[in-house]
């Protein structure tokens, strides 16, 4: 590792206050993983579905990028019910320009989520290719996964939540699985190029296109928690997809959780990756948002970014956001998965690489002493594991009158030191 310092001498004597853990409480409908089975043979088994899958017929299966709780099991009970009915199930990656944009990547990052030929009984067919499906009301040609658009049927496994970029009544769900996920990296690039200020417009006209053109039979979409459990499974024909998917959004909203404090000096987030949001950390959660055509979150004045995932293998998308991160941030980054990814969706700052610090301690103390108006002595610091599991975070000893008494925040532990160990990393 190469030394730095001048950068050490001028953030050492930075203080940094002593953390406690709180515990936020949110609503939590749940559908335990052992009833989803049953839930989904029930839901698919009226004659509604079930008369749309016919014995022999070739039927693809979509499964997203994202790490959706539950996917590989819902994505199982979608090829078992097409088994059932004497068909024969695929499963094709539907996740635009990710996995670096090709075939293997997209296919490693199923086997990642369990989404497996083994597990789910029936082929992974992932490629690139794309096949024109029609002309969209705009008069733009529209193109979709080759294996999906010849198939005989399509049934899209998604989940329904509130994008990263953009506000509409189309957002992350059924019409963008169909808009960018099959319209691999071509489609992602076309549906992208007129800037996410038309993204609310674009989705939904794609997806029209898709629904008219494609064998779109049905949807399976999940929902949410704020504590990253399945709360509910809907099957919507594809007939109704464009009426109902704005009603799901509306839920899924009510379901997000957040952190409940509105405001920090600096924000560290213990990792980042494709795993936890499209964006590696959620905006909606962390503020760190792309562009501004959406906003939410906390409001903080700079963000730490220690670590990524394992799951998002050097994909550090999002890093570009924040502040400041570290030297084993850095050394992980793979540029060939992160820049395919932002080029076609147009907007690179969430590839830019932010000052780089030594360790998770410079990272911290950089963050602290480059915030302006703040009180340096106790400044405020919020510190979650990532922007998908924010049920436990530590709060800075700034926030203990301000949060004790409320019933959605519950104090779990007394201030203490950061466990930082002799090269001031977290242990």
């Amino acid at each position: 590792m190469r030394k730095r310092p001048v950068v050490a001498q001028m953030v050492k004597d930075t203080y940094l206050p002593r953390m406690f853990r709180v515990r936020q409480t949110f609503p939590r409908p749940k559908i335990d993983p052992d009833e989803i089975p049953a839930l989904i043979e029930t839901l698919l088994g009226r004659e509604k579905f079930s008369s749309r899958v016919r014995p022999g017929m070739r039927i693809a299966i979509t499964a997203g990028s994202r790490g959706i709780a539950n996917a590989a099991l819902t994505t199982k009970c979608l090829a078992d019910f097409v088994k059932s009915r004497g068909a024969k199930p695929f499963i094709v990656p539907a996740m635009g320009s990710h996995g670096g944009a090709t075939a293997e990547g997209q296919k490693a990052i199923l086997t990642g989520y369990g989404i497996t030929e083994e597990y789910c009984g029936c082929p992974v067919i992932s490629s690139m290719e794309v096949k024109k499906i029609g002309v969209n009301e705009d008069g733009t040609d529209v193109y979709i996964d080759k294996n999906a658009a010849e198939a005989d049927g399509i049934i899209l496994g998604c989940r329904i939540k509130p994008h990263t970029s953009f506000r509409g009544p189309y957002e992350s769900g059924m019409m963008k699985m169909m808009a960018i996920g099959l319209g691999k990296q071509y489609g992602a690039e076309i549906c992208h190029e007129a800037g996410f200020q038309n993204m609310a417009r674009n989705v939904p006209l794609f997806g029209r296109c898709i629904l008219k053109n494609a064998p779109v039979l049905f949807a399976l979409p999940t929902i949410e928690n704020a504590y990253d459990e399945t709360c509910r499974i809907e099957a919507v024909a594809a007939e109704d997809i464009e009426a109902q998917e704005p009603e799901l959004l509306k839920f899924a909203f009510t379901m997000m959780p957040r952190i409940l404090v509105d405001s920090c000096d600096v924000l560290v987030v213990d990792r980042i990756g494709k795993n936890f949001s499209g964006d590696g950390m959620d905006p909606n959660i962390t503020g760190t948002f792309c562009t501004p055509y959406a906003t939410g979150g906390i409001n903080a004045q700079r963000v730490a970014v220690l670590d990524l995932s394992p799951e998002t293998h050097g994909n550090a998308i999002g890093l570009g956001y924040s502040s400041a991160t570290t030297q084993r941030v850095f050394d992980q980054l793979d540029l060939s998965s992160m820049y395919p990814n932002a080029i076609t969706c147009t907007v690179l700052g969430g590839v830019r690489i932010p000052i780089v610090m030594e360790s998770d301690k410079e990272c911290v103390q950089v963050c602290v002493r480059t915030c302006t108006e703040i009180d340096k002595k106790n400044p405020r610091i919020v510190r979650i594991p990532d922007s998908l599991h924010i049920e436990h975070i530590l709060l800075s000893e700034a926030y203990l009158d301000e949060i004790r008494g409320r019933e959605d925040l519950e104090i779990e532990s007394e201030p203490r030191e950061w466990p930082f160990d002799a090269d001031g990393n977290l242990w």
